[in-house]
């Protein structure tokens, strides 16, 4: 895997974590829907966060009598969440100081074109 898939599959981690730990009882579908991911993928992840150790399914039944799931996060979940913050916030920072500088850049040429195209008139 190379550097941005490993730091999508981290971000989706992140997301999913923080989303089912302000409310566990959202469902794959929920969640996919609003992450803009695949179910196979919310799946992938939580699969993968449970067998890490970061979150845990507990099992229950609603008022339809239907199978239900709570996703709730374990301690070392909670922990490596606030690691991801901190890192998302990194990751975040430096998307937003890049995203300044590439907008500086476009209003320079965008100055300089704007002034070029003027004296041909």
């Amino acid at each position: 895997m190379n550097k941005a898939q490993d730091t999508f599959r981290e971000e989706i981690h992140y997301w999913v974590m923080k989303r089912l730990q302000e409310k566990p009882d959202m469902t794959q579908r929920e969640l996919a829907e609003e992450l803009g991911v695949s179910l196979g993928k919310v799946n992938y992840c939580l699969k993968a966060l449970v067998e890490k150790g970061s979150l845990k399914v507990k099992n229950f039944r609603n008022s339809n009598n239907k199978r239900a799931y709570a996703y709730l996060l374990t301690p070392k979940g909670i922990e490596e969440k606030a690691r991801m913050t901190v890192d998302f916030l990194r990751w975040k920072t430096v998307e937003y100081e890049q995203l300044c500088i590439e907008i500086e850049t476009l209003k320079l040429e965008a100055d300089r074109g704007n002034s070029t195209g003027d004296s041909h008139e």
